[in-house]
């Protein structure tokens, strides 16, 4: 069974920086897609941002974009999510995700970790 793993959530005050990881095991991941979700209290899942199977390419969400950024190993096995300048807005469960490519959905979830944002 292909699993993942986030870890390094934790409490941050607003405009200080947070590296969230994510390690699959199972299976390799070369030939998967990979991406982060969030889910705030009350609010709606959020896609976050998304990394293709290559490692060469990355889509942002507009709210995250150019103070998150996406990186993966050249085995695809770990994913990060450097978040830089955090805001409070960004408190939030972290889910990592993936699917294989040319599949529409995010079959693959992992457990999430917790990100708190405050003074």
């Amino acid at each position: 069974q292909v699993q993942l793993l986030e870890s390094g959530g934790g409490l941050v005050q607003p405009g200080d920086s947070l590296r969230l990881s994510c390690t699959a095991s199972g299976r390799p991941f070369s030939f998967y897609a990979m991406a982060w979700f969030r889910q705030a209290p009350g609010k709606e899942r959020e896609f976050v941002g998304s990394i293709r199977s290559s490692g060469g390419s990355t889509y942002y969400s507009d709210s995250v974009r150019g103070r998150f950024t996406i990186s993966r190993n050249k085995a695809g096995t770990t994913v990060h999510l450097q978040m830089n300048s955090a805001k409070p807005e960004a408190t939030a469960v972290y889910y990592c995700a993936a699917k294989q490519v040319g599949s529409s959905q995010y079959h693959i979830w992992g457990q999430g970790t917790q990100v708190t944002v405050s003074s």
